[in-house]
């Protein structure tokens, strides 16, 4: 039995922590915030309990299916059958099954077959690795068009990743088309689920299943220092103290990892840090009406600035009188100009822009606002992207890594981080 600590309390650590002391481990996960969860951490937003930044299940999520089913908590999981617009050009329209794409007037019969063709195509995928290798951009054209890819795909990666928009890995955009794609009950129906009581129900349940094992969550204990002598880790330091651990596993942004592990050969420490990512800065709303029937409302348009806003109500509809939930994302490196704004004039801007998609919306509606950050929100995913990323055991012995790059090429998602967790207690358990 070794004994190992866990740097972060996110779904992806904590269940780390779960597979350790399964395997018979003592385990401690340590949380430099005042509360569990990482990006799937709840936070009182005027009165309503709600994650900082939205999450949805989809019927592919198989990992978060088995782990509800271990902690009987299934019956939290509800199914709604959802409904996606696209903003395009200053009108709104129905988007995401046949009848839509068919009466969408800016593309030709031709680019629509060639789209739908391109989605059953991509759905049927089961080895992303010759995509890996390739040119998102040149993958989508070639299936599409041109035409069909500017009106559809260009300003969406231009306002999500800007001077990374056209060196992204075909394989990353591929899983998300094929996740959305089979989370369908029929043709016509997109189907995607929630858990009532958000994310936290299942976070404190398996807090709880932790402290039954033997093992501790320390909260408000961020990590200063992995320590290691002659190539093994030794321990962590905290402003506590140092306490000695046979093993360490981050499940931190690996961008922090150089700092934390000072005994990393430099060149391991060079491979991390050629790792690109991008931060979110995502405002979220309260309002007294839904600016629209879409639980996911994508936006092209030269006026908006954000590629989508996602009207989290029309999924979960959360308790009565909670007013409906809007998040509006703005994904940008930390370089971007928008980055140093104030979250009031981002949350001014999206009221700005509100009106534009429903000329009904009145400032009145709104209820609450309020904009919450997080410096690595999107690793940056280039053609070959799985040959850059570092192994999840480290030169430095008993020193193991991973956070959400290593869900590639699946998309980020609470189940997605379950899976990344329980492979990251394997390979520590296997040393």
């Amino acid at each position: 039995m070794s004994k190992f600590a866990i740097v972060g309390s996110g779904p992806m650590g904590l269940m780390a922590a779960i597979e350790l002391l399964d395997r018979g481990h003592q385990v401690d996960v340590y949380e430099r915030d005042d509360r569990i969860g990482g990006m799937s951490a709840q936070f009182d937003f005027d009165g309503t309990s709600i994650e900082r930044y939205y999450h949805f299940i989809c019927r592919t999520d198989y990992p978060l299916f088995a782990l509800l089913d271990r902690l009987q908590l299934s019956d939290r999981l509800h199914w709604t059958d959802t409904k996606m617009g696209y903003y395009y050009n200053g009108k709104l329209y129905p988007w995401g099954n046949p009848m839509a794409l068919l009466r969408f007037p800016h593309l030709g019969p031709i680019s629509k077959f060639r789209y739908a063709l391109h989605v059953m195509y991509t759905k049927g995928i089961k080895d992303w690795s010759a995509l890996d290798k390739e040119n998102s951009r040149h993958w989508i054209t070639r299936w599409i068009g041109k035409k069909a890819y500017d009106v559809l795909w260009d300003r969406a990666f231009r306002l999500k990743f800007f001077e990374y928009a056209d060196a992204l890995s075909a394989s990353w955009i591929g899983t998300r088309i094929k996740r959305i794609a089979l989370s369908r009950r029929n043709l016509f129906n997109e189907s995607l689920g929630y858990l009532s009581g958000g994310s936290e129900v299942l976070l404190e349940r398996m807090v709880a299943l932790i402290g039954e094992r033997g093992g501790r969550v320390l909260l408000s204990q961020p990590i200063e220092e992995i320590t290691s002598e002659n190539g093994r880790v030794t321990g962590v330091r905290t402003t506590e103290g140092t306490t000695a651990y046979d093993g360490v596993l981050s499940t931190a942004p690996i961008q922090y990892v150089p700092r934390m592990v000072p005994g990393l050969p430099a060149a391991f420490a060079q491979q991390i840090n050629r790792i690109e990512n991008i931060g979110v800065a995502c405002v979220i709303l309260k309002l007294a009406h839904p600016v629209s029937e879409n639980f996911w409302l994508n936006i092209s348009d030269e006026a908006i600035e954000i590629p989508g806003v996602i009207e989290y109500s029309n999924l979960n509809p959360g308790e009565p009188g909670s007013g409906k939930i809007l998040y509006a994302p703005y994904y940008m490196p930390k370089q971007h100009p928008k980055w140093g704004w104030s979250n009031q004039a981002l949350i001014d801007e999206v009221l700005g822009y509100l009106a534009r998609l429903n000329p009904q919306f009145r400032p009145e509606w709104v209820l609450a606002s309020h904009c919450h950050r997080y410096e690595y929100a999107q690793t940056i995913c280039p053609p070959g992207f799985q040959d850059m990323l570092p192994p999840m055991k480290t030169p430095v012995a008993g020193f193991y890594m991973a956070d959400t790059a290593y869900y590639y090429p699946e998309d980020r998602s609470i189940s997605e981080s379950l899976g990344v967790g329980s492979r990251l207690a394997e390979v520590a358990h296997a040393g």
